[in-house]
This record gives structure tokens, C-alpha cells and sequence, in this order.
């Protein structure tokens, strides 16, 4: 029964790939990890936000390998193993068997564990469009920071599969706050970072000050420093950012994980392009 429901689902995205099909059979995975979290109550402390949020809740065109969440309220003492327990124990009831590894470490605010399978390939090997010759376990990394910065707001969204199940996310405020505080603060270029700040200045989303004040005060270049957010401060210094990135190497960073069909697009990725975002983002922020 699970595989007929999986190889119908998986029909639905039409693959244009094998590469594009390995990234449906995570996806899947991540919407049971999901559904099986809400039944357990996890979202009541908990909110889901990042790319694999935006491409299950908001459509986002790109597919994303990890599942991150905050606490709503900051808890030293979270951990991961009572939940992880409780996904496998549902998935393996749906015929799924699953390993677990918690990595998280006593110290570090951000908590990880990661849940593998081999057995979803196993039984949807006969059915799916494109060979999985070397049948590679499928990975999902879990990440809970457990000691946010404040100021997040938050609203409910719902899977529709599995099965309906109500999940808190981040608002896309929020997120792109917290998307923004990764990209004026992380060492290294991420090519999605980038491709999920182009969706959000398309969507002409806002940013939540507060969280992003709060974040860049907590962590980062400015940690310890009271900006004075602004418009213009903020598209300055990502426009900074924005004329010292080697974008072929941003563009290859994303690229596995996009459909066929999104390909042109990344062929236009340079500094130009970002910066005509950026001026773009500049008026969707002073309201014009």
C-alpha cells in the first residue's frame, strides 16, 4: 500500500531527472518527518522556517536538504532523542525503517540529529521513472536552535501529505530576517542563500527590524553593536556583499537543487543582476 501511494505522489512532481527524482524522495521523507512531529506535539515549542519551509509551505521553486527549527522558547535543556524516537517508531508502522544519530553537542545553542533510510528506495525501486543504481541512503538533518535571538513572529501553516497536519512556521517577515542575518554574517557563500533572497524580493516580503536587530547583536560582525536599522543600511551592506561574490560558484552551489525547467534563470546570476534586486528590495522597504 505505502508504495503505490509513494510512486503516485512522486508522479505527480514529473521528474525530468534522476537527480531531480532523488530530491523528491527526500522531500517526501522530510513531509513525513514533519506530519509525524506534529502528532507529537513538537510544533506547540517549536517553529519550522528556511528553504525547505519555503518549498513546502510557500512553493519556493528549489528543493532543500535539511529540515531547521527554533524554539519559541529558548530551552538549554532540548533534545532531540524523544522525538526522533517517536519518527521512527510512526515510520517504521508505514513500512519505513529509519536510523537516528543525535549530534548534538552540550555546549552549542544549535542541537542536530539526522534521520537515514535506505528502505524508501528499496520500495519504490520498481516503480519509479529514473534507476537509483547506487541506492543511496536518504539523509535528513534536523536543526532546533535552541537559544534564538527575539523578536520572531510566528503563524500556522498545514501539510496536506501525508496527512493534514498543522505546523507553527516562521512568517515570511521573520524568515527573511533570519535569511538576511545569514547572509551579512556567514563566512562563505551559499549559492541557495542567495537564490532564496531573489524569492523573497520577487515576493516583495518585508523584513521583521527587530528579529534581524536582535540576530546581528546576538551573532556575527556586529555582535555586541546597536545598529540603527534602516532601508538603506541594510541594501548597502548586502549590496556590499553582493560585489565580492564569485557567482559561478554561487550558481553551482544551487544548482542540484533546482528542476530542469529553473536552469536559465541561474545563468543570470552576477553581481548586476543581484544588485538590480537589491535596488528593487531598497523601494519594497521604504513602502514605495
Amino acid at each position: 500500500m505505502i508504495g503505490k501511494i509513494l510512486s503516485e505522489k512522486i508522479r505527480e512532481y514529473h521528474p525530468a531527472n534522476a537527480m531531480e527524482q532523488e530530491n523528491i524522495l527526500q522531500e517526501i521523507m522530510q513531509q513525513y518527518i514533519l506530519a509525524n512531529l506534529s502528532r507529537k506535539g513538537f510544533f506547540r515549542k517549536a517553529a519550522f522556517h528556511g528553504g525547505t519551509c519555503l518549498r513546502i509551505l510557500h512553493g519556493l521553486n528549489r528543493f532543500s536538504e535539511d529540515l531547521d527549527f527554533i524554539l519559541i522558547k529558548p530551552d538549554r535543556k532540548f533534545q532531540w532523542t524523544e522525538y526522533a524516537s517517536s519518527v521512527r517508531s510512526d515510520m517504521e508502522k508505514e513500512g519505513i525503517a529509519l536510523e537516528t544519530q543525535d549530534k548534538s553537542e552540550a555546549d552549542v545553542a544549535v542541537k542536530k540529529a539526522f534521520l537515514k533510510t535506505d528502505r524508501l528506495g528499496e520500495i519504490l525501486e520498481l516503480g519509479l521513472p529514473f534507476s537509483r543504481r547506487d541506492l543511496r541512503k536518504i539523509r535528513i538533518k534536523l536543526e532546533i536552535d535552541t537559544r534564538p535571538p527575539s523578536g520572531s513572529t510566528f503563524e500556522t501553516g498545514y501539510l496536506s501529505f501525508p496527512r493534514v497536519a498543522a505546523i507553527t512556521i516562521m512568517t515570511l517577515e521573520s524568515a527573511f530576517a533570519s535569511k538576511s542575518h545569514a547572509l551579512l554574517c556567514r563566512d562563505y557563500t551559499k549559492g541557495r542563500d542567495w537564490y532564496d533572497f531573489w524569492w523573497y524580493v520577487t515576493k516583495k516580503v518585508r523584513i521583521n527590524y527587530k528579529l534581524l536587530q536582535n540576530a546581528l547583536y546576538q551573532t556575527g560582525p556586529w555582535a555586541g553593536q546597536k545598529i540603527r536599522l534602516t532601508p538603506d543600511w541594510y541594501v548597502d551592506e548586502i549590496s556590499r556583499r553582493i560585489k565580492n561574490i564569485e557567482w559561478k560558484k554561487a550558481a553551482e552551489d544551487v544548482m542540484r537543487f533546482l528542476p530542469l525547467k529553473e536552469m536559465e534563470n541561474i545563468e543570470l546570476w552576477s553581481s548586476d543582476f543581484f544588485l538590480y534586486h537589491a535596488g528593487r528590495l531598497r523601494e519594497t522597504l521604504r513602502g514605495k
